[in-house]
């Protein structure tokens, strides 16, 4: 492919007389996008997505072709796996359902057949789940058990390793990755600091015992919020919540809400279930859930409480501190997670969530991992 007809596929038919034309024609068996292959077939298969964009048109890119074929959903994805490499394609389907809405893209049977399953397909289902049939729910399944079993592989180890063992603060002869103190390790090599490099050399590495976990019983009391915008937050939450189930010294609970609060612990086992029950949108109602969850803490010295939200509340923000207050005095550790993902990339009421820090509680942003290394430090 040359550079101009790289330049031609990104600006679309517009930059046809600056560029020139495309290769593929109507005699070369591909099929699709009018019987189009090639860089032709490409551009076709583009612009039946990225046309539809008034921002690209007001632009004069992409501003809707005279080719004489319309495609169907389902044509286009055919096309898009025959002409695109794989990461181009997850881009495709990603922009098809997140950017566009296309919303056949797993509510038709004969498309949900053809699809490859990843994360911004799954974020779809969980959305567009009420608007399909028995049928095209089973289908839709396999989608929601393939992506969850990717990040039930991917997030297992990464969850479940801090409570192998809990540190303590023994020196240790036993040199270990994973016990690696990298505090002491500074102090006691800061003899050996060279400025002119901005180095220190290590010459005694130190390191932390650790000893299997046996502690008295914990509580964990997962809140997700599960508005829309909270998408890919409860569906962490979900896996989160199914690594930990069952772990030594913890009992898990995970609760979602929007303007009602569904206790949903005993579905952890089996996340698949778990978030075809989820009902994404709807209000807020913050200080409802986290009165529910403070409800369920038998031990408040041996508990912590997450809340996994926007901070964007629908209820009563007074009666929501108020409950904060209440279980940080108690003893209970209380978490504010604005986001909790593999970016952890918040966007949430900052003033909202100020006020609950002011009064105790942990605000921020974290990655299931990290949760779950905050978690292991309480319990042991």
């Amino acid at each position: 492919m040359t550079d101009l007809e790289r330049w031609r596929l990104i600006l679309g038919e517009p930059a046809e007389r600056h560029c020139g034309g495309l290769s593929g024609n109507s005699g070369d068996g591909a099929g699709g996008a009018g019987g189009r292959g090639g860089n032709a077939g490409r551009d076709a298969a583009l612009e039946w997505l990225y046309g539809r964009d008034p921002e690209l048109r007001r632009q004069g890119v992409r501003t809707g072709g005279q080719g004489e074929s319309v495609l169907r959903t389902v044509d286009w994805l055919d096309d898009i796996h025959r002409l695109f490499p794989k990461d181009t394609i997850e881009r495709l389907e990603r922009d098809a359902v997140e950017r566009y809405g296309i919303t056949d893209v797993v509510t038709d049977p004969a498309v949900l057949s053809r699809i490859e399953p990843n994360a911004a397909l799954l974020r779809a289902v969980l959305r567009t789940k009420h608007l399909m049939n028995p049928e095209v729910l089973l289908m839709a399944r396999r989608i929601v058990a393939a992506v969850v079993e990717e990040l039930m592989r991917r997030l297992a180890r990464e969850v479940q390793q801090p409570f192998t063992g809990t540190r303590n603060r023994r020196p240790s002869n036993v040199k270990n990755s994973r016990n690696f103190d990298f505090r002491a390790t500074i102090r006691a090599n800061l003899a050996h600091y060279q400025p002119e490099h901005r180095r220190v050399l290590i010459e005694r590495p130190r390191f932390v015992s650790r000893t299997r976990r046996h502690v008295d019983q914990w509580q964990l009391v997962l809140i997700v919020d599960q508005s829309g915008s909270m998408v890919d937050s409860v569906i962490h939450s979900a896996v989160t919540a199914a690594c930990l189930w069952g772990l030594p010294g913890l009992r898990t609970h995970l609760i979602a809400f929007d303007t009602n609060v569904v206790d949903l612990t005993s579905d952890v086992v089996d996340p698949v279930e778990l978030l075809m029950k989820v009902q994404l949108g709807g209000g807020t109602d913050i200080a409802r859930a986290v009165a529910y969850g403070a409800g369920l803490i038998d031990n408040p010295r041996r508990a912590i409480l997450a809340v996994i939200t926007d901070f964007y509340e629908g209820g009563s923000p007074y009666h929501l501190i108020q409950t904060v207050r209440g279980l940080v005095e108690q003893g209970t550790h209380v978490l504010g997670l604005a986001a909790l993902d593999e970016d952890a990339n918040p966007s949430y009421d900052r003033d909202l969530a100020q006020r609950l820090a002011d009064v105790g509680a942990h605000v921020g942003a974290m990655t299931p991992g990290e949760l779950a290394e905050f978690v292991a430090e309480k319990v042991g």
